[in-house]
């Protein structure tokens, strides 16, 4: 009876083993066939484009993004800038036949030539009030010492006459072999007072480059809110011995500049020489005025004169009839209807490069 049991038993057994073998050849088989890749099926790898280290085709770029609205804008500020360029703003004096000042002028007592064109004009007013920004420039070379204590004292009466505070600015600069800046710009009088004795005789003259220093350095790095008169004062006897630019390059750099430059000369020989006829050229090319006081006590009246000038001029602006921004040099030309009158003004500017 229990061999018949052991016999059933073993017989259950080896149909369980045999069951469960079965069930795992079928199960193996199963994932077998899920991991295996086929022979003839490429892998994801294979689909994926193949990597390359050239740069992409521009022409298959993304597409730029959409344009900014504030791009536009922009532009019209740009635009904006361009047609101000365009705008050429001259200041200019009236005088009668015995050189006094007229003030009372119309736009329509003037005609505006711009390089040999009639210009269109924009607009006119008689400026006696604007904001000044002065330099004024003092030779202290050995060839002024004698008179240099009594020119002192006269610059210091026309700085305090014509700067106002909170209004007008100056800067003082002596120079002999090199440009000095004594009193930077302030509209306090007793600094710039103070620069003026500052000032001590000596050395050589390098007139060219001190002007060319004043216009560039001091006078086109000042900072402009608005509308405002440039103008340099010079003292000197106009000989130049050592300057590195020449005359010409720095008239130039006075009319980039804007400035009207106006001589004092300290020859007091009773003779006009050869400086002279250097600071007429100045003058002449910037809109400004040559003085030959020949007497010491006259050194003063020219100052009151220039400072009587600064509060009589007329301001306009006006479009050229061909204007280029190409950077050439223009020619300027104001014409007063009554030819009793005298116009001064520079000769020309230099327009700006795109």
């Amino acid at each position: 009876m229990n061999e018949g049991n052991n016999s059933d038993q073993i017989v259950l057994m080896k149909s369980r083993i045999f069951l469960l073998w079965v069930a795992f050849l079928m199960l193996a088989g199963s994932l077998i066939g899920q991991t295996a890749p086929a022979a003839s099926t490429p892998s994801a790898a294979q689909n994926a484009p193949a990597k390359t280290n050239s740069p992409p085709d521009s022409k298959t770029q993304a597409p730029a993004p959409p344009e900014n609205p504030s791009k536009s804008d922009s532009d019209e500020s740009v635009t904006t800038i361009v047609h101000v360029v365009n705008e050429v703003r001259v200041v200019f004096t009236v005088t009668d036949r015995h050189g006094r000042y007229i003030k009372d002028l119309k736009s329509n007592d003037f005609r505006v030539i711009d390089d040999n064109k009639p210009a269109e004009l924009r607009s006119f007013r008689s400026e006696t009030d604007l904001p000044l920004q002065v330099g004024l420039l003092v030779d202290a070379s050995n060839s002024v010492r004698d008179r240099f204590k009594f020119e002192q004292e006269a610059a210091i009466e026309f700085l305090n006459a014509i700067i106002r505070p909170r209004y007008d600015k100056a800067f003082v600069v002596g120079f002999d072999a090199t440009p000095e800046v004594t009193q930077d710009f302030t509209d306090d009088a007793g600094n710039l007072s103070a620069g003026v004795r500052m000032l001590r005789p000596g050395g050589g003259t390098a007139l060219y480059d001190a002007l060319y220093f004043a216009c560039r350095d001091k006078l086109m790095k000042q900072e402009q809110t608005g509308p405002v008169r440039r103008a340099i004062i010079l003292l000197t006897d106009g000989e130049d011995n050592l300057s590195h630019v020449t005359r010409e390059e720095a008239i130039e750099m006075a009319q980039r500049a804007e400035a009207i430059v106006y001589t004092i000369s300290t020859n007091i020989s009773g003779m006009k020489g050869k400086g002279d006829k250097v600071l007429e050229r100045i003058a002449e090319a910037t809109g400004g005025r040559a003085f030959f006081p020949f007497q010491m006590r006259d050194v003063a009246d020219a100052f009151l004169s220039i400072q009587e000038e600064l509060r009589s001029q007329y301001a306009v602006a006006y479009k050229p009839a061909d204007f280029a921004a190409n950077g050439r040099y223009r020619t300027i030309e104001i014409l007063a209807q009554d030819r009793n009158l005298k116009v001064r003004t520079r000769k020309g500017y230099y327009a700006p490069k795109q």
